[in-house]
């Protein structure tokens, strides 16, 4: 069972000084309750807080106000080699000249435990990232994959309370990202591990997380599980991160419990209601978002009208650019069986949307 409040930020605030005599306030009064066992991500753009937040917590970072508490005891004062969070960060950080056992069982030996610990140890640890038989090696004769993972069970080995991540796969090509962040996840579970997680890669957080929290100019503006934020973005900063999502503007023409109308391209749509942002009424000016797969793109039939601008195959999907009169929209197709438009460049084409996934917010 999850113990609630595990690890608390409270009002947390970091400040730094830009050498010109002018403050930055890199984190903004942020608070987050993480419970025991919990997957959390800290998703945004560069520069939004989250690599600031997490050193705080692992106690690299000193905050100007708020603070850490762990299973209900403040750690601010904590320093950072006691607080047995060891963090994997993007470079590896390995010793190139000691070999991966020698790598993984660092820490052990400067808590100066018995050899026949460590040894035990190492092993296990080396085992539960697929690592048995590479003992020997040295960082430099592993891929990059291979590297990632002897810097997790490096961490692992020590067995933390909190295990910490700043964008561990950034350096991994596409394929070895997929499998590294798998291998994380199902290491997480398997131990019960809280932790906490820090990318900027929208699929990355998706896919590992139990929760994501969205930052934005050092704040939190939406937190909640991966399918909550998809598909419910509090606000178009999120449904466009999370998404890269389309926005047209309109205007709400009639408005009920059940759907809101708006126009849209001379024409109306009716959406849900439940779709709408709280407090809007009929004559607001307001921004639709809808994501690319929710448009649909076809040869003769359609409610509007476009030309092909881009046309990207990518597998799985085709993306297209499509060119309307008042700019540019993306749409997503899934490539199934017998349902292929191979639409090219230049080419007319009609295109509508799947309205119930429209939002709607205030301008």
């Amino acid at each position: 069972m999850q113990q609630n409040n595990y690890l608390q930020l409270n009002n947390l605030v970091k400040d730094f000084h830009d050498g010109r005599g002018n403050v930055v306030r890199a984190v903004d009064n942020i608070s987050l309750s993480i419970s025991k066992g919990e997957f959390v991500t800290l998703l945004g753009p560069s520069g939004c807080g989250k690599t600031t937040t997490l050193r705080m917590v692992a106690g690299f970072e000193v905050q100007t106000a708020g603070d850490i508490i762990l299973n209900d005891k403040k750690i601010n004062n904590v320093p950072a080699f006691d607080r047995n969070m060891p963090m994997v960060f993007q470079s590896y950080a390995l010793f190139p000249h000691l070999t991966i056992f020698e790598n993984i069982a660092y820490g052990l030996r400067i808590r100066k435990m018995p050899k026949d610990t460590i040894r035990n140890d190492v092993a296990m640890a080396a085992q539960m990232v697929n690592l048995v038989g590479l003992e020997n090696r040295y960082p430099g004769e592993l891929s990059g994959g291979q590297q990632q993972r002897v810097a997790l069970a490096r961490a692992l080995v020590l067995k933390p309370e909190i295990i910490l991540f700043d964008e561990p796969l950034s350096n991994l090509d596409a394929k070895l990202r997929i499998q590294t962040r798998t291998e994380i996840k199902r290491v997480q579970q398997l131990l019960g591990i809280t932790a906490l997680y820090v990318t900027h890669d929208q699929s990355e957080a998706l896919s590992i997380s139990d929760t994501i929290v969205i930052m934005h100019n050092g704040k939190i503006v939406q937190s909640g599980s991966p399918e909550d934020i998809y598909n419910h973005p509090a606000d178009p900063f999120v449904s466009d991160f999370i998404g890269n999502a389309n926005f047209f503007e309109g205007k709400i023409t009639e408005l009920d419990k059940s759907f809101v109308t708006v126009s849209l391209l001379g024409s109306e749509v009716r959406i849900p209601t439940a779709n709408a942002q709280e407090g809007l009424n009929t004559g607001d000016e307001v921004m639709l978002a809808i994501k690319p797969e929710a448009v649909e793109v076809q040869p003769d039939t359609g409610q509007f009208t476009g030309k092909i601008e881009v046309s990207s195959f990518l597998g799985a999907t085709t993306e297209y650019k499509v060119e309307y009169s008042d700019g540019f929209l993306t749409a997503i197709h899934p490539n199934t069986h017998g349902e292929v438009h191979n639409f090219r460049f230049g080419q007319d084409v009609h295109f509508s949307f799947k309205t119930d996934f429209f939002k709607v917010y205030k301008r």
